[in-house]
């Protein structure tokens, strides 16, 4: 007895079955950044995922759906499909310097699944503080705490002095920057 096993896999001609609104992305260090995966007709219920990785063969899965409409969560990312409009859209958290990298919106089928790649990139933080004048010999900190008496100091300078690259301050416009390059 022969049993023949059609299967029908959803293609398009002319363009993908996945795509990636936007193939090259970022976000603030300590911010969080949002993909959008769009999929053809007929992969509604398959499950959708974000890996990271270089290679689509080998990248790392970080969360995926359960071929459902319900956000799963991992470390700091979470993934929602919205089936109506076939778009799964991937997000990330508390961002750090080494969550640059080459991720994939993918979707798992019978054979190879479907993938498309995703470079992301951290932007550093910059904050402005202003001053008022009289104050420019004074040391001045950053604290990213509302509370002053139980905050832990990032950057502190002793007057005029600062450390290159992390705090600049212009005596001039009474200000002072300071740029978060992460942790």
């Amino acid at each position: 007895m022969w049993l023949l096993l059609i299967l029908f896999l959803p293609v398009v001609r002319g363009s993908p079955a996945l795509m990636a609104v936007s193939d090259a992305v970022s976000g603030p260090v300590r911010g969080s950044l949002t993909v959008q995966c769009r999929y053809e007709p007929g992969w509604e219920t398959y499950n959708k995922w974000w890996c990271q990785g270089a290679e689509l063969k080998s990248c790392r899965i970080l969360v995926q759906t359960d071929g459902s409409e319900r956000e799963a969560r991992g470390d700091r990312v979470s993934i929602k499909d919205n089936q109506k409009l076939r778009v799964f859209t991937v997000t990330m958290e508390e961002l750090r310097w080494n969550n640059a990298d080459t991720y994939w919106c993918g979707i798992e089928r019978y054979g190879p699944d479907l993938g498309v790649k995703v470079k992301v990139t951290i932007d550093p933080v910059t904050e402005q503080c202003h001053y008022s004048p009289g104050w420019e010999t004074f040391m001045k900190s950053w604290c990213p705490d509302a509370d002053l008496d139980t905050c832990t100091i990032f950057v502190e300078t002793t007057g005029s002095e600062f450390k290159v690259n992390i705090l600049s301050i212009n005596k001039k416009k009474h200000t002072f920057f300071m740029i978060t390059l992460g942790e």
